[in-house]
């Protein structure tokens, strides 16, 4: 069971898709019971729905990793929650909110699949546990935070915020530039001496490796950040790689004081 598979914008797209599905008290009172949560919300009329929505919503925030049993299996109380309100989705369906929750599932790593007739959409894992985006994207926050790489920062939230009300053409060009300066940072928490002298781009880019790092760029785009169309399928792969390439570069950059001795291996690794 992952403790927290989802991060949080994805988990109030699900209380926002809820609020906007749940027609009746019979409703969203199962809803509760089956995550347990009867003593937190009544379930007589004495709130009305969408205030109950929203009361399950601050609980499910504040209770994210508190695993519970279903009928699936055991989750966290986050996930079952998300997997409710997937189960009230439907395939052809034009709702924006049910379209900004497929969204923050993808960001996840998760899709869903379509059942049949009367059959319940489920959730699926698009990449393997191991990759686990939501703990990706918390620790590269950190990290970020813990260097002091504030603009950095910026860049990656101004790309998530882009992926999730769906332009993918600025979230395309924020990732490229998070990604460029991210390295950036690193070349002058390694060597601030010789990066004062180089250009900011490739020649910082030269001090971390040789040509494994321009061949991410040039699968960025060969032209920069913000050529052309793109898609939510192609964006949304672009930042998955961009999240786990981070990753793990902060993390060699945290292991140790002067981590050049480093380099080379993470430049290897690059190459496989």
């Amino acid at each position: 069971m992952r403790t927290q598979p989802f991060t949080r914008p994805t988990i109030v797209a699900a209380n926002e898709f809820l609020a906007e599905s749940i027609r009746t008290h019979t409703q969203i009172n199962k809803i509760v019971l089956r995550l347990g949560l009867e003593t937190e919300i009544p379930d007589d009329t004495s709130l009305g729905i969408e205030k109950k929505c929203d009361r399950l919503g601050r609980t499910i925030l504040d209770r994210v990793s508190v695993p519970v049993e279903t009928l699936d299996g055991r989750f966290s109380l986050a996930e079952a929650f998300v997997r409710e309100a997937v189960s009230l989705a439907e395939q052809s369906s034009s709702s924006a909110r049910q379209r900004n929750l497929l969204r923050g599932l993808a960001r996840d790593g998760y899709v869903v699949v379509w059942g049949g007739w009367r059959e319940a959409p489920n959730l699926r894992a698009a990449l393997p546990e191991e990759v686990d985006l939501p703990a990706a994207d918390d620790e590269v926050r950190g990290l970020l935070k813990q260097f002091g790489f504030t603009v950095t920062l910026r860049h990656l939230d101004q790309a998530i915020e882009a992926h999730t009300r769906g332009d993918w053409e600025a979230a395309n060009a924020q990732l490229r530039t998070f990604l460029e300066g991210l390295f950036n940072d690193i070349a002058r928490s390694i060597n601030p001496s010789r990066a004062a002298r180089l250009q900011e781009g490739a020649n910082m880019r030269q001090m971390l490796a040789d040509t494994s790092i321009e061949g991410l760029f040039k699968m960025l785009h060969t032209d920069g950040s913000h050529p052309g169309l793109s898609d939510e399928d192609h964006c949304t792969f672009r930042l998955h790689v961009v999240l786990v390439t981070g990753r793990t570069f902060l993390r060699r950059l945290q292991q140790g004081g002067c981590p050049r001795s480093r380099l080379a291996r993470v430049t290897a690794e690059a190459r496989r």
